[in-house]
């Protein structure tokens, strides 16, 4: 059978599927738990190297600054080829992309943790970013194979295991390399992605629509790749090298002006990389829109939040890293019954009540942050972030995947994925020019210390939640796609 999208071009090809009367629940149980753990791993990993960076500068003998770049090189490969892989996927089949994807990533992770050199590091850890595309492919597969009535859960679980894979990395991360050395977190990892890429190839099914005969765009890919890698590497190390150098005002600059011509040499091909047809469709744009101001907003927020717990008093707290970690864990862990919860009850109530609930709770939760006077404050302030990232996580994930064809599902959900890191690459910057512009004198211990002011980290965090207000304001726009006032067709009836 052929089916053609009505955002997609080209043929494409669904395989016949076997109907049955009912849908083996038993089978997406077992998908979902290999998808979220495999997600999660990678945050984990991607997260856990972050309290090491003192110990890897001590061990190389390298600058804290270039330690930074095994934590920004991630995300910036991780960004360039997130809509390379979601593409291959649409084409070749999700899962066939999702395990080679994870054997690469297994290689390289190999190769990081027996590194010989901090060159070799840097080398490993920046094609280590190829993993972040594992994570669109998981929420696409789940939106391919199961039921309608099962995604709205589905999505919210692989969302709020992959927080929970963050907050869990600096904890773990942490106590890991203080007691058994940096390399240890790798040695515990990887074998946990041996475990799940081989559980991938023998219980995840394939994709039952592909592409065969279609090509990737190679030009636009690598044209798109090359724009994203100089926004984000512009973006990341701004701070380090400088905002006004020539090497970031080019990146920035010249990665924003590939866009443009980019798009019109995508116009013409029948298979683009960068879909314009696919991100003016309107839920697709305003889950993009949603996403960059909500990666922002949490860029700004978590940055600042870093230096506020472990900045001497009177600026921050004082605490340590393991310490800091803890304070953030119960976010992670609140999370995750709350992500679910929202997951079931959508399918009845609809996408949109939840967005804007999720917005209500986001706001004011950074509102009561701009109050904290403790960290003990602090935390619980964040869990009432936590309950409106729960929400918002699960019905933007299940805007976008619910308004999606199955051909454009990798692409559209790479896309999505790759707004989420701009976004935090736009705000991490953002966050570091409030705490260096309102700064304070301070003697801290005898000597007196320049430090933001306890106002920079209340401006921070208004800033945050005005970027959450403005993605509130953007869902107004939104199609409903759930519940009893849905506005849209499923495109993707499951089978049953």
């Amino acid at each position: 059978m052929v089916n053609s999208g009505s955002g997609s071009s080209g043929n494409v090809v669904s395989l016949p599927v076997k109907p049955s009367p009912t849908f083996d629940r038993a089978y997406a149980y077992r998908t979902l738990a290999i998808l979220s753990l495999t997600s999660a791993l990678i945050i984990y990993i991607d997260t856990m190297l972050t309290p090491a960076l003192p110990t890897i500068a001590r061990e190389y003998g390298v600058s804290i600054a270039q330690t930074s770049l095994l934590i920004s090189l991630y995300t910036v490969f991780g960004v360039a080829v997130m809509p390379i892989i979601g593409k291959l996927g649409d084409i070749y089949g999700k899962k066939r992309v999702m395990v080679i994807t994870l054997m690469i990533y297994l290689a390289v992770a190999t190769t990081t943790s027996f590194a010989p050199s901090f060159n070799l590091i840097l080398v490993s850890r920046f094609f280590q970013g190829v993993g972040l595309g594992v994570i669109p492919l998981s929420y696409s597969i789940a939106r391919e194979q199961f039921p309608r009535d099962m995604v709205p859960r589905a999505q919210g679980l692989i969302s709020a295991v992959q927080l929970s894979g963050s907050a869990s990395g600096i904890v773990v991360g942490a106590v890991f390399t203080l007691d058994y050395g940096w390399q240890s977190n790798y040695h515990l990892a990887v074998p946990c992605i041996l475990a799940l890429t081989v559980l991938a190839i023998f219980l995840v099914r394939e994709s039952t629509s592909r592409k065969p005969g279609v090509r990737l765009d190679y030009v636009g890919a690598a044209w798109l790749g090359a724009s994203l890698t100089a926004m984000v590497l512009g973006l990341s190390e701004g701070a380090a090298w400088g905002w006004t150098s020539a090497p970031i005002l080019g990146m920035v600059i010249g990665g924003s002006a590939l866009i443009v011509p980019l798009a019109l040499y995508e116009g013409r091909q029948v298979e683009p990389v960068f879909d314009l047809k696919l991100l003016r469709q309107r839920n697709v744009m305003v889950s993009n829109i949603i996403t960059l101001l909500f990666g922002i907003s949490t860029g700004i927020a978590f940055q600042a939040l870093s230096y506020y717990f472990q900045l001497p008093a009177p600026s921050g707290f004082g605490l340590n890293t393991v310490q800091t970690g803890l304070y953030l864990l119960p976010l992670a862990v609140f999370i995750l019954p709350v992500a679910y919860g929202v997951g079931v009850v959508i399918p009845r109530f609809g996408v949109k009540p939840f967005l804007y609930i999720g917005f209500l709770l986001a706001v004011s939760g950074f509102l009561l942050l701009s109050t904290s006077t403790s960290p003990e404050e602090v935390t619980a302030y964040l869990c009432v972030y936590a309950v409106g990232g729960g929400f918002l996580s699960v019905s933007l994930q299940n805007l976008l995947v619910l308004s999606l064809e199955k051909s454009e599902m990798g692409l559209g959900t790479s896309l999505n994925t790759a707004f989420r890191y701009i976004g935090q690459s736009i705000g991490a910057p953002i966050a570091g020019a409030i705490l260096s512009t309102f700064v304070l004198a301070y003697t801290v211990e005898g000597h007196l210390m320049v430090l933001p002011a306890r106002a920079a980290f209340q401006y921070c965090f208004y800033v945050a939640a005005l970027a959450f207000i403005m993605a509130g304001v953007t869902a107004v726009l939104a199609h409903e796609v759930m519940g009893r006032r849905t506005s849209l067709k499923d495109p993707n009836p499951a089978p049953r």
